[in-house]
């Protein structure tokens, strides 16, 4: 495209993911001339949302490939759960009533979808699955945008935003070496949280965060962000708090994508390095449940854990991308594990005379639990008795982070000032306006969606 600093946008979009898509789109259907400025190279473009699966959905009965129905209290229950309560409730409740919407809305704008498979992610109810994968989702929506005559721009590094007497004028961007100076109407930012930024996790965390592995874009440095908390934007959430899950440690420090996640852990027992439980594995459902163990993992002996199963498990769970480790006997696994073999022994042997006679069932709450035990296992609790065996090495593996900008029902950002009267943000960025701890599976893109949606028509009319 020409220069992009002669013209004066309408919309500027700082980040190409989906969050940043939804707002394009809805800013340019209504007539706005758009600009999306993405940091990756346009092989790496849609930030996060390339390694996504679903998108979490409310609906009263079924809708395109859900099933059923799923309705606002259920939904919002079970984000309480997830967080223990740490969520604006209006935010929420709003969001979760207008994914509804959203997803007619997404097909109408190429997204298709299939039903959900089978395995610990039994979601048919209340997930959608994306028809090959987030990268298709992407994929669709860039070529809707297109269509819709918006200009993109990747490797596009904004590194300032002009933001004076409550409102934006411009922004700095490096492009192809050089910094120029974009002028638009109004912004939208959707450029995702701080976890590709090491040092910045380790500001947070302290020294552990320098073994954790990043699921997602390695491009997320949070260089948008800074520059908001920098110039006085009212922040939400806990900069240690993120969407981290337990994930394979044979995984990429980044872009390691969902397919490293571990699915084993419910029909495991999970020990630390010294060959200790830690938690119960069977506390819930995985869709509720797998987000907390990249923090628990996290607050373990050198930030690694290690899920131990039989061969009457291996076939219960999502296969993973890397072979576990397996041996005929106990001490012979955690000897390629790496763990004392004595102490493994002993947390196995504890934990078999300490399940109960029940049925085992693999996609529900089955109550079959260990007595007698701490912790206890309250779910899947089979005894580990039938060679081989089998063992995953945990470390944390990180998503997005929850620190990011305020934003109220308009997605509309705002200073101790006062709201500014020209940006707005969705997506990750301001996901800790919802999410103040632990995840729910898919929710991450619904956040995006509906505010995207939100950002970019209020962007659209402001300029109107």
């Amino acid at each position: 495209m020409s220069d992009p600093s002669g013209t004066t946008w309408d919309v500027i979009v700082a980040g190409g993911g989906n969050a940043g898509l939804c707002a394009a789109i809805e800013a340019a259907e209504r007539g706005a001339s758009v600009l999306i400025l993405d940091v990756a190279p346009k092989a790496y473009r849609g930030g996060n949302s390339r390694h996504t699966r679903n998108f979490r959905c409310m609906h009263q009965g079924p809708l395109s490939v859900l099933t059923d129905s799923y309705d606002e209290d259920e939904y919002f229950d079970d984000l309480l759960r997830v967080t223990k309560g740490k969520t604006d409730e209006d935010l929420a409740r709003m969001t979760i009533r207008m994914s509804e919407e959203c997803l007619p809305w997404m097909e109408a704008h190429g997204v298709r979808f299939q039903p959900s498979l089978s395995g610990t992610l039994s979601l048919s109810r209340t997930n959608a699955f994306f028809l090959g994968g987030g990268k298709a989702l992407v994929n669709a929506y860039y070529n809707t945008a297109e269509d819709l005559g918006v200009s993109v721009i990747y490797e596009a590094n904004v590194t300032h935003i002009d933001i004076a007497e409550g409102r934006f004028s411009g922004l700095d961007v490096e492009i192809g070496g050089q910094t120029k100076r974009i002028k638009g109407k109004t912004l939208v930012l959707a450029s995702g949280g701080f976890q590709a930024n090491i040092d910045w996790l380790a500001e947070a965390w302290g020294p552990a965060a320098r073994n954790f592995l990043i699921r997602g874009t390695p491009y997320n440095r949070g260089r948008v962000l800074r520059d908001m908390l920098d110039q006085g934007a009212d922040s939400v959430g806990d900069p240690t708090q993120c969407h981290a899950v337990a994930i394979d440690g044979r995984a990429a420090t980044f872009d390691a994508g969902i397919v490293t996640r571990l699915d084993c852990v419910p029909f495991s027992v999970v020990v630390n390095k010294n060959g200790e439980r830690f938690y119960d594995e069977g506390e819930d459902v995985w869709p509720k449940r797998y987000a907390i163990w990249g923090r628990l993992v996290a607050g373990q002996p050198e930030q690694v854990g290690f899920a131990v199963i039989d061969s009457q498990a291996i076939n219960d769970f999502m296969p993973s991308v890397f072979p576990p480790e397996t041996a005929d006997t106990i001490e012979g696994l955690a000897q390629k594990l790496g763990l004392p073999g004595n102490a493994l022994k002993e947390t196995i042997d504890a934990y078999n005379a300490a399940c109960r006679p029940g049925t085992f069932e693999p996609n529900d709450l089955d109550g079959l639990s260990t007595e007698g035990l701490d912790p206890p296992k309250t779910n899947w609790a089979r005894p580990i008795t039938e060679p081989p065996y089998y063992g995953y090495m945990l470390k944390t593996g990180v998503t997005f982070t929850y620190l990011g900008l305020k934003v109220d029902r308009t997605s509309r950002v705002s200073t101790a000032a006062g709201k500014l009267e020209n940006v707005w943000a969705a997506g990750e960025i301001m996901a800790g306006s919802i999410l103040g701890e632990g995840y729910l599976a898919g929710f991450g893109m619904t956040i995006g969606t509906v505010f995207g949606r939100i950002a970019g028509q209020e962007a659209a009319a402001h300029v109107a």
